[in-house]
């Protein structure tokens, strides 16, 4: 069968599922239907927002589905009644049984780490803040539990050594539309066998999580090693976001958030957090193994700034500045 003889019906709701839904389209592919999250306020505004995926559904002209209560049996009916060949689930809510059963050739998700390696909602963001060299792309077939199912297809790539959440998602987003539309292709074909995650885990082997991320977990806590501290900051940057206080002589402490980085290690006597700057153009802060430059900062309700012009419009040369 070739992949404009099925009918597909795509799930997705941020712009990181916009990119495999493109491809599908510009591959020929018939999308019948493309569902996404209900409309919701947002931002401080609590302006009405459609969903990145609904707004590019649009433009396209595609049959659009917005469910409250995806087990709801009118949701159901609507599933079957468009009569899918397969689903194609990207960066969207948990689906019931009933859904994900539907398709004769499955349903798949696309999950952007190499499972069965970090498992969750956040898996760009955790392997950034725990330092790994390398992650990929997924292809899986959906079942009973999240991010279980057996494997598709996957493919991996390197991580640089500094870059962000949001570069990293990038790349991940379009290696993902690419991986989507090869498993659709194989799967049309009746050429790819699916592997259990099982065959993947060798004896010790101890699988990462990545669970979603809390506002508690984008705290600095500036005890911690300064490598630590540099791949905490590049993986909640630019979202969420890593957060201290700024203390400045007597003034109470306002809230900044830190998105670039670098680690300087060195030996030295200076307090964890103490702030070390020219007032002019370099901003660094104490950690246990040396110094974290500060690059890019941003304070509560101010809009995100480099150093050097955070620095003209803030004083941090009288008295002794510290983050905590």
């Amino acid at each position: 069968m070739e992949i404009s003889d099925l009918r597909i019906v795509y799930m997705g709701t941020p712009a990181f599922a916009v990119a495999p839904l493109e491809k599908l389209l510009d591959a020929g592919c018939n999308v019948v239907a493309v569902v996404t999250t209900p409309d919701r306020p947002a931002g401080r505004g609590r302006e009405i927002r459609r969903s990145a995926v609904k707004e590019f559904a649009l433009a396209r002209n595609l049959t659009l589905l917005q469910p409250e209560n995806l087990k709801k049996p009118g949701f159901i009916a609507q599933l079957r009644d468009l009569a899918p060949d397969l689903q194609v689930v990207v960066a969207f809510r948990m689906l019931p049984e009933l859904a994900w059963r539907i398709p004769p050739l499955g349903t798949f998700n696309l999950h952007a780490s190499l499972l069965p390696d970090y498992r969750g909602a956040a898996p760009v963001n955790h392997v950034i803040i725990n330092g790994e060299s390398r992650t990929g792309v997924t292809t899986f077939l959906i079942d009973a539990q999240i991010d279980t199912g057996n494997i598709l297809l996957q493919e991996e790539t390197g991580i640089g050594e500094a870059e962000s959440a949001g570069e990293l998602h990038d790349r991940l987003m379009v290696m993902g539309a690419g991986l989507v539309l090869e498993t659709t292709r194989r799967l049309a074909s009746g050429s790819l066998k699916a592997r259990s995650q099982d065959e993947l885990v060798s004896p010790g082997m101890v699988l990462n999580r990545a669970p979603k991320i809390q506002k508690e977990d984008c705290r600095i806590d500036w005890n911690r090693p300064g490598r630590d501290l540099f791949n905490l900051i590049r993986g909640l940057s630019p979202f969420p976001g890593a957060f201290t206080r700024l203390f400045r002589g007597g003034d109470g402490p306002v809230i900044c958030k830190i998105f670039d980085s670098g680690f300087e290690p060195a030996s030295h006597s200076h307090p964890a957090g103490i702030i070390i700057t020219d007032g002019k153009k370099y901003l660094k802060a104490a950690v246990t193994d040396g110094f974290l430059n500060i690059y890019s900062i941003q304070l509560e309700g101010k809009r995100r700034m480099e150093t050097g012009d955070f620095l003209m419009g803030f004083n941090l040369t009288s008295s002794q500045p510290r983050f905590s």
